[in-house]
């Protein structure tokens, strides 16, 4: 219990940069009816519920495909498709409409329990929907009329952000209307892309049987940049033969997350809906548990601010621990946090070092070099030397030293080599620790 307990408040520590970071942002989440029927639906209700509680403004696209191919086949009725669109005739917009407004009330009844003893008490979370999606039809393809098979025109943007505004979820089938009054049936993964691209979306989060890309041993790709996703996606079609196959369901999630970064999106992710947790372990880990496709690298280095203080603290506190930096104070951090540069990776402070310069000696000191134990290996090192060395330039400076006790050989194989101590400045030789009996490194600039 005590052990459990422990792993508990460890992993609710290490969410916290991604709950600060989450709040106020706006997420597009794509269920397909599958992912609907799937027992495991409940569950991702109650994660919902716990992103609209945390302040994350959501807009949910639903599907409903077996939905109405069970409506059509009571009915006798067979379902006709031209190049993988649903030919939607009369009759079988009969059956899109009765599957869109059964699932949409399903939805709707989900998010509004609120049992005690169970994760949606006291949710009380406020659910709307309405003609947001203006469509068009596709009309008539290489000789075959489609019917009331339509595409995205518009998604009313102002009335939407008005509902998050005021903490509401948004949710959208995928029904689109016309200014004739006209009613159409569109691909869901279009309205969530057209949604995501027209609210500036932070995130589209896309369910899907499995976890999301794997690799050639098996295992889920964590993170793929979108030109990748898009050169997979084509691999995909060009190895399978089947005609139905290159629409698989990995593959056309792929291909929307792709467009959508393209669009400007800036992160897509595909997740699981029959694991449980799948989207809170996406969201609130450093690994997460599905494949997020990004438009580009979403880690940046820069300089720190003082909302960074407290990252800085979390990250460098283990190697204070170890002896390896030397301690800081939160309100000596806060003083000299100009002094910083750090990597940010989705919110989260990975990396950090500062830059103290000596104008008269033309001489710069690097200090306080921190990479989460997470992230090491990926010349995060290299890209935070790279920053500070371009300030020293900038402030005319000719000379970087280091003092260090653990990590010398770091330094020495980027240029560094040792002197000795009476050759540091004279304000630094004053503030030299015997005890530690720090290495000094220097490098020219």
């Amino acid at each position: 219990m005590i052990d459990d307990t422990k792993h508990y408040v460890n992993w609710f520590r290490h969410s916290s940069p991604y709950i600060n970071a989450h709040r106020g942002k706006t997420f597009v989440l794509m269920l397909s009816g599958d992912a609907i029927e799937d027992p495991n639906f409940a569950n991702i209700v109650h994660d919902i519920a716990l992103l609209n509680s945390l302040g994350v403004r959501l807009v949910l696209v639903h599907g409903s495909r077996p939905q109405i191919e069970a409506r059509m086949k009571a009915r006798g009725q067979d379902t006709r498709l031209h190049h993988h669109l649903r030919i939607t005739d009369a009759d079988a917009m009969t059956a899109v409409i009765e599957a869109a407004a059964s699932t949409r009330t399903l939805i709707e009844a989900r998010l509004s329990m609120g049992l005690a003893n169970t994760p949606m008490h006291g949710a009380r979370i406020r659910v709307v929907s309405g003609n947001y999606v203006t469509a068009r039809p596709m009309g008539v393809h290489e000789g075959v009329d489609l019917a009331h098979t339509g595409e995205v025109r518009r998604v009313d943007r102002e009335a939407i952000a008005r509902q998050l505004d005021a903490g509401d979820i948004v949710l959208l089938s995928h029904l689109g209307y016309s200014p004739t009054g006209e009613l159409f049936n569109l691909m869901v993964e279009d309205v969530a892309t057209a949604a995501a691209t027209s609210l500036n979306a932070d995130k589209l989060v896309l369910f899907s049987a499995d976890a999301g890309v794997v690799d050639s041993l098996g295992e889920v790709r964590s993170e793929v940049l979108a030109r990748k996703a898009e050169r997979l996606v084509a691999q995909y079609r060009a190895r399978l033969e089947d005609a139905e196959a290159p629409h698989s369901e990995i593959s056309r999630l792929l291909g929307t997350a792709v467009q959508a970064c393209n669009d400007g999106v800036e992160r897509c992710h595909l997740v699981s809906y029959r694991e449980d947790g799948a989207l809170i372990s996406e969201l609130f880990t450093r690994e997460g548990t599905g494949t997020m496709v990004l438009r580009e690298s979403y880690e940046q280095v820069r300089d720190a601010s003082i909302d960074d203080v407290g990252g800085i603290l979390e990250l460098i506190r283990p190697l204070e621990q170890a002896g390896v930096l030397v301690r800081r104070s939160r309100e000596r951090l806060e003083t000299e946090i100009e002094r910083f540069s750090v990597v940010e990776r989705d919110g989260a402070i990975i990396g950090c070092a500062a830059l103290y310069p000596f104008v008269e000696e033309q001489m710069a000191e690097l200090a306080c070099v921190a990479i989460s134990s997470d992230y090491r290996g990926g010349q995060r090192g290299d890209a935070l030397l790279e920053a500070l060395e371009a300030r020293a330039r900038r402030l005319s400076l000719s000379r970087l030293f280091v003092l260090t006790t653990r990590t010398a050989h770091w330094f020495v194989e980027r240029g560094f080599v040792e002197m000795p101590v009476t050759e540091l400045p004279e304000g630094k030789q004053a503030l030299y620790n015997l005890q530690r009996n720090s290495k000094v490194f220097v490098k020219a600039l």
